[in-house]
């Protein structure tokens, strides 16, 4: 038989480990050949269909999620019109829930594969073209020739550390910046909006095949991994050996999800004490508001959490990303703007703010009605209005979000952005409105143009923000030809003897700049820059008060 593998992604940026987990488990199968087209979401239909028929597979398979679902269908759509006797068969986490409605709506589709399908997906390769015997799989949901839907289920990977992995398949893609590696599967959480909410029991790989792992990856030369685990430190003893176990590889950066409210003493020290740089984690908090976490049935106390990450955030040797969820039952708008102040206090590596959806297979999408949530029925199924929070107040969130991805997140701007966020009560709200009104808010920008605003807008608002807005400009290596720094002066600038340095070393042949102090200041700045270097950011900073510099 020909199996074609039709990797459908958001970008060639993203890379799926479905095709390498499952053609792992069939290694050595000599009766099947495989295939597989790549394409992205953006790209015609047409095309890919055409070059699918070209190579005449017998079976097409596919991982169907969030963002690339409509043109997969699509797509599908068109190969089974060149190919009517194909068969398609789909996998993925947009199958978790009820599927007969989509086997109905899509004809074309064979059948599609509930959970985890290591094991039944060679078992059904078997009797693929016996579908008399499909009712033998297990998470298999299909239509028979008599029109009547059948559902077996939800597969799950029991000895998850008996699976072949991923990597040694000759389909595992080497060629990305970094990889993902599951150390666990399944999570002992029950978030009511996340489709892992109810996969139990946790099952864990031994150390050593980790290990192997890992030294396989580094042999090819990746130095990022994306630890999958949905809580990394859900067993604080599982988590503390694999920090030791990463430390054995000081080249390869990791990052991880983690639960700030399950950090014990212990795992916190292991974190304190771990390389700089060689961890990013993201800390899953969602809400700073105890009921909105209640009702989303998520483990841990708001306290206990709030308690973690600002620990996770103070610590000097990594990054620590914090995310919250607009479109949660019981959340507000003014709580979210709220909430990221507090994260902003905390010095979050990165907030992000995301709007809630509705999974299929999720206990928030079965109790929708009872908690007030109306969503979108399609892809990606976002929430549009909840009891507490209106279509306007989501479309704010979004907005908002934008804000924060473009100054918050972005390093440059993100020192300035955090000050007014923590210091001026008004400044998101205002901010947004700026950005709105003048409609660049929706718009791609580039960090300079982005700097250029938050400075206009600084000086107009929050003049006393003026001198700090430049100096982030010019530290940032921005064009001091442009508006932010037209207080900079660039010709004739000798050095002092009654400066402070900040950083760097002064050598004679450095280029210098400086900064006077404004009406009310009294704090001049030097910049130095390499004159024979490409690079525009400055090597030496030093500063010097009026009166230090007149004695």
């Amino acid at each position: 038989m020909k199996i074609l593998w039709l990797d459908l992604n958001s970008s060639y940026a993203h890379s799926s480990l479905a095709l390498p987990a499952l053609q792992a488990q069939l290694i050595g199968r000599t009766d099947i050949e495989w295939d597989r087209i790549s394409a992205t979401i953006n790209e015609s239909p047409g095309m890919t269909s055409a070059e699918v028929f070209r190579r005449k597979p017998d079976i097409i398979a596919a991982t169907c999620w969030l963002f690339n679902h409509e043109i997969l269908l699509h797509t599908l759509g068109r190969i089974k019109a060149l190919l009517p006797d194909c068969c398609i068969t789909l996998g993925g986490p947009e199958f978790l829930g009820d599927n007969e409605r989509f086997l109905r709506n899509y004809p074309f589709v064979n059948c599609v594969f509930r959970g985890e399908g290591e094991e039944t997906f060679a078992r059904w390769l078997e009797v693929w073209d016996k579908p008399e015997a499909w009712h033998t799989i297990t998470g298999l949901c299909y239509i028979d020739p008599t029109s009547t839907y059948h559902d077996n289920g939800r597969a799950q990977v029991i000895r998850f550390d008996r699976l072949v992995p991923p990597e040694e398949s000759p389909f595992f893609n080497w060629s990305k910046p970094f990889v993902q590696l599951e150390t666990t599967r399944g999570c002992f959480n029950t978030c009511a909006f996340c489709v892992s909410g109810g996969e139990k029991p946790v099952r864990t790989l031994p150390i050593e095949t980790i290990r192997k792992r890992i030294s396989l990856i580094q042999e090819h030369h990746i130095r990022n991994i994306r630890v999958l685990d949905r809580t990394f430190n859900y067993n604080a003893r599982h988590a503390r050996a694999l920090l030791n176990l990463f430390r054995e590889f000081p080249d390869i950066h990791f990052h991880l999800e983690v639960h700030p409210a399950l950090l014990t003493e212990e795992l916190k020290h292991e974190i304190a004490s771990m390389p700089s740089g060689q961890l990013h984690l993201e800390a899953g908090i969602q809400s700073l508001h105890q009921e909105v976490l209640d009702v989303c049935r998520r483990h841990g106390t708001l306290e206990d959490a709030l308690e973690g990450l600002k620990y996770l955030c103070s610590l000097p040797n990594l990054e620590t990303h914090a995310d919250l969820i607009a479109g949660l039952p019981l959340y507000r708008l003014e709580e979210i703007f709220e909430d990221i102040r507090i994260l902003a206090s905390y010095r979050a590596g990165e907030i992000q703010l995301e709007s809630l959806k509705l999974l299929p297979g999720t206990e928030m999408r079965r109790r929708s009605e009872e908690l007030g949530i109306r969503y979108s029925p399609f892809p990606p199924y976002e929430v549009l209005q909840t009891r507490e929070i209106s279509p306007d107040e989501l479309q704010t969130a979004r907005l908002l979000s934008r804000l924060l991805d473009g100054f918050y997140n972005a390093k440059p701007w993100q020192e300035m952005t955090r000050r007014l966020i923590v210091d001026e009560y008004d400044f998101l709200h205002r901010f947004l409105d700026y950005l709105i009104r003048i409609g660049v808010i929706d718009q791609p920008m580039s960090l300079e143009r982005r700097g250029i605003l938050l400075y206009k807008f600084c000086k107009e608002n929050y003049p006393r923000y003026e001198t700090d807005m430049t100096l982030a400009w010019t530290e940032a290596g921005m064009s001091l030809k442009k508006e932010p720094a037209y207080r900079i002066r660039t010709k004739h600038v000798l050095p002092s003897d009654h400066w402070d340095v900040l950083y760097g070393t002064y050598h004679e042949s450095l280029r210098l700049c400086t900064l006077p102090p404004a009406e009310g200041e009294s704090t001049t700045y030097w910049f130095g820059f390499e004159p024979e270097s490409q690079q525009t950011k400055p090597i030496f900073k030093a500063k010097a008060s009026t009166e230090k510099l007149r004695n």
